[in-house]
């Protein structure tokens, strides 16, 4: 099966799962805030993040290994593969040992972070935490056998196994909220089914891949644990830059705001997550098809994938970020009251971050793939001290808005390194022509919406669902009619165009 037709089935099944939990969460999301309060909603928010920063300790080395199976899984070998595997099972377990210490060792200081609780104790603040810990930490002893598959391109074995375990804790857990509405019973039942469903992965992925069991495994050479660590080493200083510029966000707003703050933003994060999730998963399911390409292609064939790989996520990101700019506020108020609103400046910043987001996650996703990890491992470091500078500067005379305005400044700075960095690198070139094209994109977003919010303010001026799904249509049509207008003669366009039909060709005839 050829690049094209593991991307592609990566990506159906990526997005097919995307729309069902999609629509499960939004369902679950209004119960949870309907039945529990703001309060316990901020909670899961908080911890949720809490835990994603302290997975921090995976330093890297899964991505450092993903990388170096490509080349192994493209040619079949077999024990170099199970020497690598090898290697990822260790580090897991002893990652796993480090956040469960990690994560008890923060048990003390929740009540600084946890900021204004309400009515919730601080003893079932600390079962709360701990249930969330247990998830995370129960991860790691099955999450390393996922990377042989995505190694093959077969990411949506990962995919389908998320996908179930979403519906049917879901499902569960909207049952739980109707009957018995309490914080306790709902965690618990999300571990308990995700407990089950690592099992179950577990002993599947044992069976697909017998190698994973097998004793006699040779350990690497000392120039190929060198290159992983190497590689490690320097994701590491991109994690902890990472951690500090996007987890610290929801602990700034708890502690300094208070743990409401991040219910009512995690509205909005919900919301924009579940459409940047279906999106993301085009732009994360060809990782490894690229991997693949860059071990077996020239420099020139590797570019003109990289620009329409990047023309396609402006388009995408540009349409999402315009399309939110003007109907997320009106979705909350549809979907949860008015009351729930957030200011427009907040929501402006963080659209901005999201926009720009989508672009770096094109350059991150190219440098993964092709192994490039070391040229910029301390700049993620020196983005997360500009967030914190200047989200603590800001957020006591700001708000909110001043949290995100550290978040888009300290983003912007890898927006502008990386492109320089991969040209270089990866392709032999200058990145002057990349700036320029960013310009023009810019431009035409810009215009976009200068059209498109005096529409906004004559067709809504009080909200409705009919005058919302207009508005959606027009934002469509405009959007893409005036993108397709300047750049439907592109080469980047051509491309897509005729992969598209080709595609379509395919299964209309098969």
């Amino acid at each position: 099966m050829g690049r094209v037709r593991y991307a592609t089935r990566n990506i159906v099944f990526g997005l097919a799962g995307n729309v069902v939990t999609m629509l499960l969460r939004f369902a679950l999301r209004y119960v949870f805030i309907m039945k529990l309060g703001d309060t316990l909603t901020g909670v899961e928010g908080l911890y949720t993040d809490i835990l994603t920063m302290l997975s921090l300790a995976e330093l890297g080395i899964g991505t450092a290994v993903n990388y170096s199976l490509y080349g192994p899984a493209a040619r079949g070998e077999k024990e170099k593969i199970k020497s690598y595997m090898q290697l990822y099972k260790k580090a897991y377990r002893g990652i796993a040992l480090v956040i469960a210490a990690v994560g008890l060792m923060l048990v003390p200081f929740l009540p600084v972070i946890v900021g204004d609780p309400g009515y919730i104790t601080m003893g079932q603040l600390r079962v709360y935490y701990l249930i969330y810990l247990f998830n995370t930490v129960s991860t790691y002893f099955v999450a390393w056998k996922y990377s042989l598959a995505n190694a093959e391109q077969k990411n949506y074995i990962q995919t389908n196994a998320i996908t179930i375990t979403k519906m049917v804790t879901v499902l569960f857990q909207m049952a739980g909220l109707f009957l018995l509405p309490n914080f306790l019973l709902y965690l618990v039942i999300q571990a308990a089914v995700e407990l089950a469903q690592k099992i179950f992965v577990s002993r599947y992925l044992d069976r697909k891949y017998p190698l994973l069991k097998e004793k006699d495994v040779r350990p690497l050479k000392k120039e190929e644990k060198d290159d992983v660590m190497s590689k490690t080493k320097a994701l590491m200083l991109h994690r902890i830059g990472d951690m500090a510029r996007l987890q610290t966000d929801t602990i700034i707003i708890s502690a300094f705001l208070g743990v409401v703050w991040v219910g009512l933003i995690g509205t909005y994060k919900m919301i924009i997550n579940s459409v940047s999730n279906y999106v993301n998963v085009i732009f994360n399911s060809v990782i490894s098809s690229f991997g693949n390409l860059i071990a077996t292609e020239g420099k020139d064939r590797q570019f003109e994938l990289f620009l329409v790989y990047r023309f396609f996520a402006i388009w995408v990101y540009g349409f999402s970020a315009v399309g939110f700019f003007l109907l997320l506020s009106p979705l909350v108020e549809l979907y949860v009251g008015a009351e729930r609103v957030l200011p427009a400046a907040i929501i402006s910043w963080y659209l901005i971050d999201y926009f720009f987001k989508g672009e770096r996650i094109v350059l991150s996703n190219f440098k993964t793939a092709a192994g490039v990890f070391e040229q910029d491992k301390y700049l993620t470091l020196i983005q997360g001290l500009v967030n914190l500078v200047l989200s603590l500067a800001l957020v006591g005379r700001m708000g909110m808005a001043g949290v995100y305005i550290g978040t888009v400044v300290s983003g912007i700075i890898a927006n502008i390194t990386k492109p320089v960095i991969i040209y270089r690198v990866c392709f032999g070139k200058k990145a002057g022509s990349y700036f320029v094209d960013s310009v023009k994109y810019l431009a035409v977003i810009g215009v976009t919406l200068l059209i498109l919010i005096p529409l906004q303010n004559a067709l809504m001026p009080r909200v409705t669902i009919p005058k919302f799904l207009l508005m959606m249509a027009l934002i469509t049509v405009v959007f893409n009619g005036i993108f397709l207008l300047v750049f439907g003669r592109s080469r980047e366009f051509k491309y897509l165009w005729q992969m598209g039909k080709g595609r379509l060709s395919c299964l209309l005839w098969k």
